[in-house]
């Protein structure tokens, strides 16, 4: 996946370095360290940020001090770069928060890779992807959000994660367990694939069928669905709680007068659909708890959906 296709035009090599009047062609001495870190730098962006448009911009801007640096003086190249990446993410995040956002705002999808997003070995690494606790994430102020990020999907230690966030050890101690506390309790979805994918179809098929029975039983009573178009495709302003009326608007949305090419693909390590409805892309994604789907999420933004044709 290339999540910012405007940063690759210029760039032959395909390493994700744009060479243009304020980014030269890089050396190798140069983009070599770099490039060994790009993954987990972009992944670190991405979960603080949500969005890869964001993160790719972030890096490109990371870079761009990293080649400016006296890298003799660098003993830790990783280092040295995570918290250039997390300064310069939690700044960018902090101004997003700032701007105002047409109806819910949701995060923007990535195909988790770990040669685009760093590493995806445990349950919790993987989990920091989903759309589900990216989602979650935006409970949490930015300098809980990168002590949570960096501590579950990174295990970086708090000495490490002081220096990014220019607090003390002991003050990020704080903040993660305050961060843990406010999203722990609802961050683990399930992860079991199988499970997931049977109900994420059968939702679609009760919905497509106008079923309003057959959706009740797969929801939570305490359901919530949210659809982010972000004023450039026409959804629901305000998320849609509870089962019957979530089982209403979606055999409203997608019932039987709306034939539907439906493919499903990963995101975060768990099945996802994605299809057109007059002409615009959607994904749909839903976090699964206690074998019902919880929360539901509709992205129709294009700016997110970029990197999905």
């Amino acid at each position: 996946m290339e999540p910012n296709l405007d940063h690759q035009q210029d760039d032959p090599a395909g390493d994700g370095l744009t060479a243009s009047p304020r980014h030269p062609v890089a050396s190798p001495d140069v983009a070599g360290p770099f490039l060994a870190h790009r993954p987990m730098l972009f992944g670190l962006a991405y979960r603080l940020l949500g969005t890869a448009w964001d993160a790719e911009d972030v890096i490109q801007d990371a870079y761009l001090r990293w080649a400016g640096a006296d890298r003799s003086a660098v003993r830790e190249p990783r280092r040295y770069l995570s918290r250039t990446v997390g300064r310069l993410a939690l700044d960018r995040l902090r101004q997003r928060n700032a701007e105002p956002y047409a109806g819910p705002w949701l995060p923007e999808p990535v195909v988790a890779d770990p040669a685009v997003l760093g590493p995806l070995d445990t349950v919790e690494q993987r989990d920091s992807v989903s759309i589900a606790t990216l989602h979650l994430l935006e409970r949490l102020n930015p300098p809980e959000r990168a002590v949570y990020v960096l501590r579950t999907a990174f295990d970086v230690p708090y000495d490490e994660i002081a220096e990014i966030i220019e607090r003390s050890p002991e003050h990020c101690r704080q903040l993660y367990h305050r961060a843990s506390e406010r999203i722990g309790g609802t961050a683990r979805f399930s992860t079991d694939r199988e499970r997931h994918a049977q109900l994420l179809h059968r939702f679609m098929a009760a919905a497509q069928a106008g079923d309003l029975a057959g959706l009740a039983e797969l929801l939570r009573a305490d359901v919530v669905a949210w659809t982010d178009g972000g004023g450039k495709a026409n959804a629901a302003r305000k998320p849609v709680h509870g089962r019957d009326r979530v089982a209403r608007a979606f055999t409203r949305w997608y019932g039987p007068m709306w034939p539907l090419e439906i493919t499903m693909l990963e995101l975060g390590g768990l099945p996802a659909l994605t299809f057109r409805r007059g002409g615009i892309r959607r994904i749909l994604a839903v976090a699964i708890e206690d074998g019902q789907i919880a929360r539901v999420y509709v992205i129709l933004n294009p700016d997110k959906l970029r990197s999905f044709g």
